[in-house]
Order: C-alpha cells, then sequence, then structure tokens
C-alpha cells in the first residue's frame, strides 16, 4: 500500500468515524430524550440535522426512536466501509454483506457508547459527585434509561448501586457476541468501528 492510499484510508477512516458517533450519539440523546438546549447537544444537533432533514422526507421521525437516524447511521457506516476497502486497494463485497458489516458496526459502536458513559458515570460520581457539567449532564441522561430499570430490578443494599456491575455483564456479553458474529460474517479485523 501507498503511502497516499495509507493517509486517504486514514483519513477517511477517522471522518466517517467522528461523524457516525455524532449520528449514534444523536439518536441515543433522542431515545433518552435528552436535553436539546445543552451546548452539547445542539452541536450534535446542527452536525447531524442536514442529511437527517433529507432522510426524514421518506422516513418519519418517531417522538422516542428516531428511524431516520439509524439509517443515516447504517449509510454512513456503509459508506465508510466502501470508502476503506477501496483505499485499501481491494473491490468491496457484495452489498448485502457490507450492510451486515454496517449493522453490526452500528450496534457495537452503541455498545461501546454505553460501556464509555458508564465508565464515565462511575468516575465522575467518585471525582466531582453532583457535578452540572453539560457533558456530564449528557452523560447521565443517556444512561439512566439502561441504569434505572436495572437498578429496580435490584435489591435494596443499602445504599450501594450495583447497577453498573450488572450492566457492565451484560456488555461485555453483547460484545462478545457481535465478535462472534463478525468472524461468522467474514468481518475484516479492524474495519468496522464498534467491533
Amino acid at each position: 500500500m501507498s503511502a497516499a492510499s495509507e493517509i486517504g484510508r486514514y483519513l477517511a477512516d477517522t471522518i466517517v468515524s467522528i461523524y457516525l458517533v455524532l449520528v449514534v450519539l444523536r439518536g441515543l440523546l433522542q431515545a433518552a430524550q435528552a436535553d436539546f438546549y445543552n451546548p452539547i447537544s445542539q452541536f450534535i444537533v446542527r452536525a447531524t440535522n442536514p442529511p437527517l432533514i433529507v432522510l426524514r422526507k421518506v422516513i418519519p421521525a418517531g417522538r422516542r426512536f428516531d428511524f431516520s437516524a439509524v439509517v443515516l447511521a447504517l449509510l454512513v457506516q456503509i459508506i465508510g466501509l466502501i470508502a476503506v476497502i477501496m483505499l485499501s486497494g481491494f473491490l468491496p463485497p457484495n452489498p448485502l454483506t457490507v450492510s451486515l458489516w454496517a449493522v453490526l458496526g452500528v450496534v457495537g459502536l452503541v455498545v461501546n457508547v454505553y460501556l464509555f458513559a458508564m465508565i464515565a458515570m462511575i468516575v465522575v460520581s467518585w471525582v466531582a459527585p453532583g457535578s452540572r457539567h453539560p457533558a456530564v449532564t449528557l452523560v447521565y441522561q443517556i444512561t439512566e434509561p439502561v441504569m434505572g430499570p436495572v437498578r429496580a430490578l435490584l435489591p435494596s443494599m443499602g445504599g450501594l448501586d450495583f447497577s453498573p456491575i450488572v450492566i457492565f455483564i451484560l456488555i461485555n456479553v453483547i460484545q462478545i457476541a457481535l465478535r462472534h458474529m463478525a468472524v461468522a460474517a467474514g468481518l475484516p479485523a479492524q474495519l468496522v468501528l464498534g467491533i
């Protein structure tokens, strides 16, 4: 691989990865009904709105679940996969295979977002409990719809919250399953963000 194609692949991978994270965060923020007046939310909305406006003409947005954000995430992942494969000097596999890889990648990215959000919540609870920073507020709003039901199922432990441990276990189980599905689908290692 030449230096130019390696640089091109790196740049394409980086740009697609950053935008894909923004699109996934947009979907998660809407699903969690997060505060869209938060400055970080406003940035994410501005960055993802142009293609979502076009997609919403065909795919209506739900109140809590934004199907157009899911479609956009899959399209961004597919475009990124094709670009990286072609910049590596190969022809992309059939569209069904690329679509399956994209689905696995987007699901893996959602799981990883929750993993890092959970880690951030735990660290913030130790370092700066009660912080009102916009990023901390958004992380809390994203994780609470997942942690709340788990917390409600667990018996009271005298003020200790064991829901993050249960969620970490579930995240690891999902990640193991996704890695095995990726291998079964012939997904090359390190090709898809999130796996």
